[in-house]
């Protein structure tokens, strides 16, 4: 069910946005340049008319629009956006909001719901709110880079942990009893990891991930055996991640570095600071024009 904006009505003890805001704000001036109702009209149709309430349209098209203005990840977009009054302002907030009013997981379900097309849509927009003189230009200038996840550098021995950790919250939940839940076993193999390469340590390293592989597998396989048929429906994509997860080698094409983010890959820049990057890879295309430039990924 598609959810409405904030209505636009005075607070006794809240002032509005509006009233404390600089008017000539670039953000300020780009919403109003904005038809809000265009995209209203064309992501409607995909919401149903009954269920919970989503985010405003609004919303979520302005912040996916701040995401490339700014460079901006979905959780790096959270905390800008929770101290800039103007960016909130732009997505069609009457006050000033001191919690952000989503999971930036939700980014991902809104993307998926649009599609590509969507996704066009709001950039060819931008690219039509710009003049024909401006749309012209001798040559335009290229680059990519990686848009970072917020998650840890990935090892094998992290994420079978992590894997362990999961499978005993979900058996929790369940009221599933297990033969055992290894949690300070693990803990300890984890750090049995670190400075893997040492060769004091490289055998006790290798070893201890081996047992974390073979600790997480055993788990996965006594929920799967516990599981009756609506949970083994309702869990079947986890243990199927979770199985690729802890299964996965070091070559395998598309691996999993990320259990929460299994989109996440791992990019390779050739940065002297940072060999590898993990999230998504961005290209940028702009006019080489003074003044306004028209850019599009």
């Amino acid at each position: 069910m598609l959810g409405k904006n904030p209505e636009k009505k005075p607070e006794l003890f809240r002032p509005m946005l509006v009233d404390f805001i600089d008017h000539e704000h670039e953000l300020v001036l780009l919403s109003e340049k904005i038809d809000w109702n265009y995209f209203e009209k064309e992501f409607s149709p995909l919401y149903s008319k009954v269920g919970n309430p989503s985010h405003p349209i609004r919303f979520m098209v302005g912040c996916l629009l701040l995401k490339h203005l700014y460079n901006l990840g979905d959780e790096t977009l959270e905390k800008a956006w929770i101290m800039n009054p103007y960016m909130q302002y732009f997505c069609g907030r009457v006050f000033f909001e001191h919690e952000f009013p989503c999971d930036p997981s939700n980014f991902v379900h809104f993307r998926k719901r649009i599609g590509e097309k969507g996704i066009e849509k709001i950039f060819a927009y931008s690219v039509r709110m710009h003049d024909a003189k401006t749309n012209t230009s001798n040559f335009v200038l290229s680059d990519t880079t990686v848009q970072e996840n917020n998650t840890s550098f990935p090892t094998d021995a992290k994420l079978c942990k992590k894997v362990i950790d999961y499978c005993n919250k979900i058996a929790g939940n369940e009221g599933i009893k297990q033969r055992q839940r290894y949690t300070k076993v693990s803990e300890q193999m984890v750090r049995n990891t670190y400075n893997g390469k040492h060769p004091k340590r490289a055998k006790a390293a290798r070893k201890s991930q081996r047992q974390l592989k073979t600790i997480a597998m055993r788990l996965i396989r006594e929920l799967q055996r516990n599981f009756n048929a609506e949970q083994q429906e309702f869990y079947k994509d986890l243990m199927t991640l979770y199985t690729k997860v802890v299964t996965q080698k070091r070559n395998d094409a598309d691996k999993i570095y990320s259990i929460h983010k299994p989109f996440t890959r791992c990019i390779a820049k050739g940065k002297a600071h940072s060999q590898y990057e993990f999230g998504n890879k961005v290209g940028l295309i702009t006019t080489a024009n003074k003044g306004k430039k028209i850019i599009r990924d």
